[in-house]
């Protein structure tokens, strides 16, 4: 990191052979993080720079990785011209999947990595190694997509005792060509904790209505059809917020159903609406909670 403080950080970087998405996911002891270690850039790679950061190794690692330099090339490049080399600590992967990661030899211990199938997972100033095994096994053994895997791999690091010093901040950034709002840029994951006393329950938390507001990733099997039960629990959420104004004992009434997408449109959740009558489980524990938060 920059200056002279020496913040504990750990990391995953890694692309999905799926998709050719490239994430990170970091957290710190640190404010901010998400503004110094994770780099990314679509079809090229992914970087991050850490424990006493040089933070141009962010862009010149992506511009090296975009003109074709394999992920080894790249971080020999970078090295090579740096007198503090060994107080760095990097995570590589390029566009074919390539990983590669350094710990100086200057990091403050625990400092370390451990280099898998298209990933890699590096850490300082941490409880031991197990937190970089641990992030590891849960990134190789998560379903899901490079998101999923992400959060499991850095829920992992931080259950096996994470930073030494605690935690601060955290980030996850994923992109895709053409993946931001509307297609206009890259960024298909942008999310940051920059200040919390628990900022990975913090940022996912947020990513959780990101990913309401911007994606569509989820799985039909977290459909739930509006019937039963269910319609009446969701007509007494939108009664208690103002966008019904009374029960009725009908399946899904088309007034329901009105104020059910007057509230997803309020929200921002056009990205999650359906019309064939069913709702996402995500949208349905939204509602639920906005309306207990409305509760006297």
């Amino acid at each position: 990191m920059v200056g002279s403080g020496h913040p504990s950080t750990f990391s995953v970087v890694a692309r999905d052979p799926s998709n050719g998405d490239f994430g990170v996911i970091v957290q710190s002891k640190f404010p901010a993080v998400g503004s110094v270690v994770p780099w990314a850039r679509a079809e090229a790679g992914a970087v991050a720079t850490q424990a006493w950061a040089n933070v141009s190794y962010g862009p010149r690692g992506l511009d090296l990785l975009t003109a074709g330099k394999s992920a080894s090339q790249t971080l020999r490049s970078m090295l090579k011209d740096d007198a503090g080399a060994q107080h760095r600590q990097v995570g590589i992967v390029d566009r074919k999947g390539r990983v590669v990661a350094h710990t100086g030899k200057e990091c403050m211990s625990w400092a370390g990595h451990l280099v898998g199938k298209g990933f890699t997972c590096q850490g300082n100033i941490l409880a031991g190694e197990d937190v970089v095994a641990n992030m590891a096994s849960a990134y190789e053994t998560t379903d899901g997509d490079i998101i999923d895997k992400l959060f499991a791999a850095l829920n992992a690091g931080q259950s096996a005792g994470g930073d030494r010093r605690g935690m601060q901040s955290a980030a996850i950034l994923v992109v895709r060509k053409e993946g931001g709002y509307e297609g206009g840029n890259d960024r298909y994951v942008d999310v940051r904790v920059d200040e919390h006393p628990s900022p990975i329950k913090e940022l996912e938390r947020i990513f959780k209505i990101y990913d309401m507001t911007l994606l569509s990733r989820e799985e039909p099997s977290n459909l739930r059809r509006i019937e039963g039960d269910l319609s009446i629990r969701i007509q007494h959420a939108l009664v208690s917020l103002g966008y019904l104004d009374a029960l009725s004992n009908e399946v899904f009434p088309e007034r329901a159903k009105a104020a059910l997408a007057e509230w997803i449109n309020t929200n921002n959740f056009e990205n999650k609406a359906r019309n064939d009558g069913t709702i996402w489980q995500s949208v349905i524990d939204y509602l639920f909670r906005d309306s207990e938060r409305k509760k006297p």
